[in-house]
This record gives C-alpha cells, structure tokens and sequence, in this order.
C-alpha cells in the first residue's frame, strides 16, 4: 500500500546557486535524505518531499558548466556524489539517474537554441525522467520502439502509446521519450510531465528500489512541438558509442549501498548489549570475529567506490579523445564502456555480499521488518538486475578473446 507524499519537511539547509560537488549544504542535504531512507522503503513513502529538496539545490546541474549556470563538476565528482546519494538513499540516486543521464547527452550536443532552453532548465532546477521501454518489443534495450508513435497535427506532432519502467518520471518536471516519427524512424522528445494526455502511473512492484517511480506511462493524444523532436539525423543526436553513463550510475548507487551496509554494521556491533552463545568476548566490540566481518565491509565498500570512480575518470577522458576526432574518441569510449561493464561485475557481487554479510554481524535480531536491514539486499539485487551480469562478461570475455566491440546500444 503506498502512504501519502510526505509534506516537504522544515530544514534549515541554505542552498547556494547550484550547490557543488563538495559544498557543506550537499552534505547536509545528505544527512536528511539519510534520516528517513529506512522508513521511507519499510512503509514505501514516496520521497517528494526530498526530490523538491533536490530541485531546491539544483543538484541537477552538477554536470553543467559554471558559465551556464551549473556546478561545473567533472564525470568523476559527479559519480562520487552519486555513491554518496546512495549511501544516503539508493531509491533517491535512482530516481536522477535518468535526469544525469539524459542532461549529459544534451551537454555533449551543439548549443542550439533548444539545447540552451532545456540546460537553462535543468539549470533553474528541473528534474527529468524517462520514458523508452516498451513491452511490446521481443527485446528489452537498444532503443526498439513499437507503438509510441507521433503523427502530424498542424505545425507540430500528436503523440500516442504507452510505455513501461519510467523511472524517475513520477517526479519530473520533464520526460525524454523515444518515439517513432511518421517516416517510421526512431526519435526523442523531451517535453513537460504536466502537459494535458500524459499519465503516470506508480505501478512499480519490485521487491528493491520500490520508490522509483519505475511505472507505467501512458500518452494520449499528447501535443508536441516541433521544436521538441530529436531526430536521429539531428546533429545534436547522441555522440557517444556507448550508453556509459547510465550503465556506471547503477554500478555507483551500489557502491553506496555498501557504505550504507559498513554504517548500519559498525552501529550494529558498537550498540549490541548482548553478543553470541560461543562467542570469544562479552562485549560485542571487542569480538574478532565481527570485526573481522565489518573489516570486509570496509574493505568492500573502499574496492567499490574505487573501482566506480576508476571508470568515471574514462568519461573525463572522452572531451579530449573528441577532440583527436571520430577513431580516437571511438577507441577511447569502448575503453570506458569496458570498464564500466568490469566495475558493474566486480561491485554488484560486493554488494550482495556486503548485504549479507550484515546480517552475520546481527544475528536473527536483524531480520525484523522494523529494523529494515533486508533493504539493502533487496535494492542491490534490484540494482544488479539490470543487463544481468552474466551477459556483461560474455561480452567483456568475446572482446578480450576475439576483439568484438561492446553493444553500442541498451547495454546497460
């Protein structure tokens, strides 16, 4: 059963305009994400109340350079905020992920007056979702569009279909959506959530991740612009080979998930006032044995912040390769995408492990639905079920053996 929107909570955090990578307020907002995480997915809460907060900070334009009103942020400080919006709560970081991802690709575009119009908007705060899956498709990923269609209507478009897996949508001001044009080609269009036809649906049932916003929706002779279509011919179209960012922004929540786990653990065993039958001390704290345990978590959550960041700094790489032109910006992403797709192994196993683990640390006590520590596996395994891992390395083990480039599209 889902409760009522919280009522945006008092907070006395003073946001500058936008907030920065690693500015106290950040922190701050942070903190108060932290405090209601738990209940929040215990009693499935919909957080718009930190998303407002979000829009508030302008967390949004992290990525968007000073000069047009952003935070000027570097790919590996924007994935370092994302593991510590994880930590906070993975939920959260889920919902932007779609947001990051789509103003990336607006910020490697030409400067068109559209492209300056949405930047301008991601910049004063707005939020954007996603709109691209189908289930009418027999293959899920790689941009296949099946009954989102636009069709003429004076100047413009109006648009018709239904889509699944929305994430991040149920909180927009914004919605990218992939569309067949009337030639039968693929296009994006980018307009706003509250535009009359358009319904969201939080119908998200998954046992992880449940405050997404990962619904269903529907389109019903909704206007569009022309101004408002991306064709695939545009040069504005996506001018990366691979889809790295959003594949690294799930791999980055999980490495969050992990400092959240080595958090809760340390409380755990610094709090028991009892410990085990057989173990070797009175006091839980002094146990090697559970500080043996939350030393791996430690260790964990180091190699997989780590690990993620390594394959941000790729992205930061991309600009210049760019500039060397198409073969060695080419070269340089598969690079990346190959690292991204080694990170999301390597870091989705740590996850999972790290989410047990904790329950080893606590005991039967730590499974009561009160306590709420079942979230993190249940998120982590969401999280990882995305491109399921299995296929990331028979991918990873065809390039390393016989030289065949990663998927260029849907691997994420």
């Amino acid at each position: 059963m889902i409760k009522s929107p919280e009522k945006l909570a008092d907070t006395t955090i003073q946001f500058s305009a936008p907030v920065r990578a690693n500015s106290p307020e950040l922190q701050q907002l942070f903190d108060f994400i932290a405090l209601g995480a738990s209940e929040r997915d215990r009693d499935r809460i919909l957080p718009y109340n930190v998303v407002e907060l979000i829009r508030r900070s302008r967390l949004g334009a992290l990525r968007i350079p000073v000069a047009e009103g952003g935070g000027g942020s570097t790919a590996r400080e924007l994935f370092e905020v994302v593991i510590r919006l994880g930590d906070a709560d993975p939920n959260v970081a889920h919902i932007v992920r779609n947001h990051f991802s789509v103003t990336e690709r607006i910020l490697r575009s030409e400067r068109t007056p559209r492209n300056r119009r949405w930047l301008k908007a991601v910049a004063d705060g707005a939020i954007i979702g996603l709109a691209s899956t189908e289930l009418e498709v027999k293959r899920s990923g790689g941009g296949q569009v099946a009954n989102t269609k636009l069709t003429p209507d004076g100047d413009g478009y109006r648009l018709n279909g239904t889509k699944y897996y929305s994430t991040g949508s149920l909180y927009a001001d914004l919605i990218f959506v992939r569309v067949l044009v009337p030639d039968g080609t693929k296009a994006f269009i980018l307009i706003p959530t509250n535009r009359e036809g358009i319904d969201l649906v939080d119908d998200w049932d998954g046992f992880g991740q449940r405050l997404t916003g990962t619904g269903t929706t529907t389109f019903t002779n909704v206007r569009v612009e022309a101004d408002e279509v991306i064709f695939e011919t545009d040069t504005d179209k996506d001018n990366l080979p691979y889809n790295i960012v959003p594949q690294l922004f799930l791999t980055a929540i999980n490495a969050g998930i992990i400092r959240s786990v080595l958090r809760d653990a340390t409380a755990l065993v610094r709090t028991r006032p009892r410990t085990f039958y057989h173990a070797v001390s009175e006091q839980a704290s002094e146990d090697p044995i559970l500080q043996q345990t939350v030393g791996q978590i430690a260790a964990n959550a180091f190699a997989a912040e780590a690990i993620v960041l390594a394959a941000a700094d790729g992205l930061d790489r991309l600009p210049a390769a760019q500039a060397q032109g198409e073969e060695a910006e080419t070269a340089a992403a598969l690079a990346t995408s190959l690292s991204a797709s080694k990170a999301k192994l390597i870091v989705d196993d740590l996850a999972l492990r790290s989410a047990t683990l904790l329950f080893e640390v606590g005991g039967a006590s730590t499974t009561k639905k009160s306590s709420n520590f079942d979230r993190h596996w249940r998120n982590a395994r969401t999280l990882s079920s995305h491109n399921p891992n299995h296929f990331k390395a028979r991918a990873i083990g065809d390039y390393e053996i016989n030289g065949t480039p990663l998927p260029q599209r849907g691997f994420f």
